[in-house]
């Protein structure tokens, strides 16, 4: 599903007016309407309170009390600013509902007594905000939140940012969100995803054409997206026929970042799987690996690579591999570097970056601009900022904005990127951004990246192009973690789990 930001909501709804001729009014009485029938859908016939700003937000929040207040429910409608101050459309709604003899109050403060068995509805901000709310409506917003009421926002939780999904000051906590047309990033980027609440996605009119323009390049990865990406399995095949992938991963002390992402990349598909070691490590590597070969490369003399191994790694993939996974637990040095810049610039197969893959290319973003095979590098904020040498506190400003984020990075360096967090943003060098929908905070665990890693690497190995081995490898990534989530809580959820559920991940997936 196509997801849009504010400017981009604005110019739909624009070119619904002027180009298609729907008028403003009647997609506000649509908007309304969906929103009062989403309140008789989830609550009983109570008493409802409309908090109604003065633009268009508010007008919607007046049409959703009028329809209420027909159906018989207990509704006051409470107008935070005077009229002279209402938008055009926010003013007719006013003048309408006033005749209707709906309880109309001007002011900006509400009580416990107000708020007593009442369900909220809050439309007073839309998705145009890009200031701090101030007093007294961070006031009043503030109460709400204290206030533990039922409440349900109109388009967006007033407060949050609908492009990033940060909260302006102050946000209404909302326990279901209605909107229109197309989910906002704001809705689906924390914190705003925390205080959207349930999501509703109504249909009020805005024109199919625009709502699927090419134009608009950010979506939501959903089941069915992911379902039609996993790749066929003919009766007819043999194991050479679903990739061979060669991770360079493990040190000492770090074995099992690569052997957890072999496994993974065995449980996602692929046909065969080598682990490309430090030699002096070979013998563990092989006592504990079945299904998996060994590789041992040179090794530095302290059980991590040598720059040496670039040249075996080089050599081993000629003609005989199809990915090149490389990071996993191979820890920094001078040697990683000077390795890590020539190989993203030599490898003859695509390349998925990992962990200490990424760290040992800090400030080196340049290399990756002359790569010969495709580049998917998977780092969260802290390692993209590293990688970019920018100072630790940066990392806050990219979560904050990870879209923006994304969108940058591929355009500037021509590679695809994994950026791993709640949620995973994937982007690609032509435009478009893909948020993951699945996952939860269990898999915030050791591992958990290197499995991440293996899995792409698998479907990269089985044909996939770049862009769709990291849709449905984040994708089934998360949906492994939650059936695992749902089997051992999310407290004790552990990377080894999201291995042993992918099998159910994929059953899922397929029965769709």
């Amino acid at each position: 599903m196509k997801v849009v930001n504010a400017d981009e909501m604005r110019l739909i709804d624009k070119k619904t007016i002027e180009e298609y001729g729907v008028p403003g009014s009647v997609l506000m009485e649509r908007a309304g309407l969906a929103v009062a029938e989403k309140v008789r859908e989830l609550f009983e016939k109570k008493k409802v309170i409309v908090l109604s700003g003065g633009g268009n937000n508010g007008g919607d929040g007046l049409v959703a009390a009028r329809n209420l207040f027909n159906w018989g429910w207990n509704v006051r409608v409470l107008l935070l600013l005077k009229e002279d101050r209402l938008s055009p459309d926010c003013l007719i709604q006013y003048r309408t509902a006033k005749k209707l003899g709906l309880p109309i109050e001007f002011r900006s403060n509400i009580d416990e007594k107000d708020l007593h068995s009442a369900v909220v509805v809050d439309a007073i901000l839309g998705t145009g905000i890009n200031k701090a709310v101030a007093s007294p409506m961070s006031d009043l917003i503030g109460f709400i939140n204290r206030s533990h009421v039922a409440v349900i926002s109109v388009d967006i939780p007033s407060g949050i940012s609908s492009d990033n999904g940060q909260v302006m000051g102050e946000a209404v906590r909302a326990d279901y969100t209605v909107t229109f047309g197309l989910p906002k990033t704001g809705h689906l980027l924390y914190p705003g995803a925390e205080f959207t609440g349930e999501l509703f996605i109504e249909d009020i009119g805005f024109p199919a054409e625009l709502l699927g323009a090419d134009s608009l390049k950010t979506h939501t990865i959903e089941r069915t997206d992911a379902s039609v990406l996993i790749p066929e399995r003919p009766r007819y095949s043999h194991k050479g026929d679903f990739g061979h992938v060669l991770i360079v991963a493990g040190s000492r002390g770090k074995t099992g970042a690569a052997l957890m992402s072999a496994r993974a990349c065995l449980r996602a598909g692929a046909g065969m799987v080598t682990i490309g070691v430090p030699e002096s490590l070979a013998d563990i590597f092989q006592s504990r690996v079945t299904e998996e070969m060994v590789l041992p490369l040179p090794d530095a003399g302290n059980g991590r690579l040598s720059a040496e191994a670039l040249d075996e790694i080089l050599h081993f993939s000629a003609g005989r591999i199809d990915v090149l996974a490389i990071g996993p637990g191979i820890g920094v040095s001078d040697d990683t570097i000077k390795m890590m810049k020539q190989l993203v610039q030599t490898s003859p197969v695509p390349l998925v970056l990992d962990a200490d893959g990424i760290n040992s290319l800090q400030d080196s973003t340049q290399f990756l601009k002359k790569s010969k095979s495709p580049v998917i590098l998977t780092p969260h904020t802290g390692e993209l900022a590293r990688m970019l040498g920018q100072k630790a506190d940066v990392r806050n400003e990219m979560e904050a904005d990870r879209i923006n984020t994304a969108r940058f990075f591929v355009r500037d360096t021509g590679a695809y990127l994994v950026l791993k967090g709640a949620p995973t943003v994937i982007a690609e060098p032509e435009g478009r951004i893909f948020i993951n929908t699945t996952g939860n905070p269990g898999m915030a665990t050791a591992g958990s990246g290197d499995v991440l890693t293996g899995m792409i690497a698998a479907f990269l190995g089985q044909g996939l192009n770049p862009i769709d081995a990291s849709i449905i490898g984040t994708y089934m990534h998360g949906l492994a973690g939650d059936i695992a989530a749902t089997e051992k809580g999310m407290h004790s959820l552990i990377a080894s789990d999201i291995i042993d559920t992918l099998p159910a991940a994929f059953a899922a997936l397929k029965n769709d």
